[in-house]
């Protein structure tokens, strides 16, 4: 399964602007491709942050869409973006999804390993850190995604609620340092999002 993200920031004063656009024609754009597996879509209001991923069943869907939707997409990001930068992963370790509704929240790890190290960081993932995390109040999803070539990284993970998202800091914390010691990774940023948007229609099996 690979999986496009979108990381974009502007003025915090035009991110609702975006994101009814993004929330009226997103998904429609992406369901009438082939390939289409799920599409996520999350923002800090604040400091003008918006991230989504779509996901897909193979690398030639990934860049078809790519191809069919990359004008419509910088449209409907040019009232909020300053900056977008666009990547493509693969995701190595999933969780099945759950529903996520109004007050839901995505916590985003982005990392770096030793190319040669990837396996390792996936594998404390997939066997330790995810039984952990479906354990926790709240949990909907989680899924890791990686660039083999270059070691790059991340883990995003969704909780239903405000309650329960901010109560999982502490024990992801604790799981997330486990992890990045076990791999020999280097953490390289932390973020919280809100849940605008979230479609999964499968489980993305990796």
């Amino acid at each position: 399964m690979f999986v496009r993200t979108v990381y974009a920031t502007g003025n915090p004063d035009r991110i609702e602007q975006t994101l009814d656009g993004l929330r009226t024609e997103a998904l429609a754009l992406l369901t009438g491709q082939p390939g289409y597996r799920g599409y996520g879509l999350f923002a800090d209001r604040t400091l003008g942050k918006i991230a989504m991923g779509s996901w897909w069943e193979s690398a030639e869907a990934e860049r078809a869409s790519d191809a069919a939707l990359g004008e419509r997409r910088r449209e409907l990001l040019a009232p909020l973006a300053g900056t977008v930068t666009t990547d493509v992963w693969q995701a190595v370790a999933t969780a099945p999804p759950g529903s996520a509704g109004p007050g839901a929240g995505f916590r985003l790890t982005r990392f770096d390993v030793d190319p040669a190290r990837v396996d390792a960081m996936v594998e404390a993932f997939r066997d330790r850190a995810l039984p952990g995390l479906e354990k926790m109040a709240g949990f909907v999803t989680a899924a890791m995604l990686v660039d083999r070539g270059s070691g790059r990284g991340s883990v995003g993970g969704i909780f239903a609620d405000q309650e329960t998202f901010v109560a999982s800091r502490g024990p992801v914390a604790d799981t997330r340092a486990r992890a990045i010691a076990e791999s020999g990774a280097t953490l390289r940023s932390l973020e919280e999002f809100d849940v605008v948007l979230l479609d999964r229609p499968e489980h993305p099996a990796p």
